[in-house]
Parts: structure tokens; C-alpha cells; sequence
């Protein structure tokens, strides 16, 4: 047990996704695949105080969203959930600085941040037909959903944050303990569609892809 180091895994580690990973081709209709090990803070408060807000935006360097659509910048992607809390998607080496700046903000405001990294993952979902296998997966009207909207919805029986930057895809934050499930999910649902496990595309603009270690493996070892 003395040179027992301990690990990071992604929530999807079991299905093998590097080993999966195909170059994109439009002969795919639908697309997906992880952004692996990522950092999550939920930032608790209430978002139309303008002391909270302010020290938000203090602590990320970005602006608090308004309802249902996320901001962005070089501290990552902050998405709105609810009238008292947001979610910071950020880079997972960021999180311990953000964490000290949230709480050097914070101080003396009934706010908080909360780590929580070993939570959540992110699946991108494209191709031309991503948008008809969300219909397939739930009831929201995906079609409505615009560059820079993050709704909370349902796909299948499990919760997910669909946020989408541009036409080509969608971003979805999904729940650790659900990610086997809807992974499975969104590959048998996506069978008619020439689904496979695309390799992601090079970040560009997208501020969710530009958080991504290119380099980083699966399982990655944590100090203890």
C-alpha cells in the first residue's frame, strides 16, 4: 500500500474512446466523443446581487450570463443554472488558483465555490445530424437552441447542460454517475446516423475545446 498513487480516470475510461477515435468524414452523421478531465466549480450566489456578480467576474475574469446561456474567456466557459448558481468549466490544472480568487472574492459575501471535478465530464456531439438524435434522446426544443445558449434538460432519464457555440455541435455537461448511461444511450441512438467516435476538432474559437490537454491520457496520476 506505500506506493499506492492514487489517479485520475475519465467517467467514460471503460469504453476505451482513444482506441475508438476515428478521423471526422462527412460519412459520419453523427459524431461524439469526450473532453476528458476537465475542471468544474459550481459558483453558489445570488447572481442578481451586483456584489456577488462583480466578485464573480473579479474572481474568472468573466461575465456572469444571463438565464439559460453561458459566457466566456480565458479562465474557461461559466454557464448559468439557476438564479443562485453557475458553473465554471475551466482547464483542471486552473481549478486550486480559481478556488483561492473565488475565496479572496467571496470573503464577507454569502457566496461560495465548490469544486467539483470528479462530477461532471462534457461530450461533444456533432455532424449534420446531431441535432435529430437529440430529438431522439429528449423533448426539448433542440432546434431552438442558439450560439452561446446552455439549456438544462433531460436526455433519456438523466440531466444534462446542452450549450452550443456554434451550428457544428453541442457540448454536453453531463453527470458522472450518468455517463456510462447516456454514452450508450447516444451510440445506440446514433447507429442509423453512421456513428463513430470522432477525433475532436482543432480548438479554433471554441472556448469548451481550447480547455482540452491534447496530450493528456485517460488516467492520469493526482499528488496524494
Amino acid at each position: 500500500m506505500a506506493n499506492f498513487q492514487p489517479y485520475l480516470q475519465s467517467p467514460l475510461v471503460n469504453f476505451n474512446l482513444p482506441a475508438q477515435t476515428v478521423p471526422a468524414d462527412a460519412s459520419q452523421k453523427v459524431r461524439a466523443n469526450e473532453l476528458p478531465l476537465l475542471g468544474y466549480i459550481v459558483l453558489r450566489g445570488e447572481l442578481a446581487d451586483a456584489a456577488v456578480a462583480q466578485a464573480i467576474t473579479k474572481a474568472t475574469g468573466l461575465a456572469v450570463p444571463a438565464a439559460s446561456r453561458f459566457s466566456s474567456g480565458e479562465a474557461g466557459v461559466l454557464i448559468w443554472q439557476s438564479p443562485d448558481e453557475c458553473l465554471l468549466v475551466t482547464a483542471r490544472a486552473a481549478v486550486p488558483a480559481l478556488l483561492a480568487a473565488c475565496a479572496d472574492a467571496f470573503a464577507g459575501l454569502f457566496a461560495q465555490a465548490v469544486d467539483n471535478s470528479g462530477g461532471l465530464t462534457t461530450v461533444y456531439l456533432s455532424g449534420v445530424e446531431h441535432v435529430t438524435l437529440l430529438r431522439h434522446l429528449g423533448v426539448y426544443d433542440f432546434e431552438s437552441v442558439e450560439a452561446g445558449d446552455a439549456v438544462s434538460t433531460v436526455l433519456g432519464k438523466a440531466g444534462a447542460l446542452v450549450c452550443r457555440v456554434d451550428g457544428d455541435g453541442v457540448f454536453l455537461v453531463i453527470r458522472r454517475s450518468f455517463a456510462d448511461y447516456l454514452w450508450l444511450l447516444i451510440t445506440k441512438a446514433a447507429i442509423p446516423y453512421r456513428f463513430a467516435v470522432a477525433k475532436l476538432p482543432s480548438a479554433g474559437k471554441s472556448p469548451f475545446l481550447r480547455l482540452v490537454d491534447a496530450g493528456s491520457p485517460a488516467k492520469r496520476p493526482v499528488a496524494a
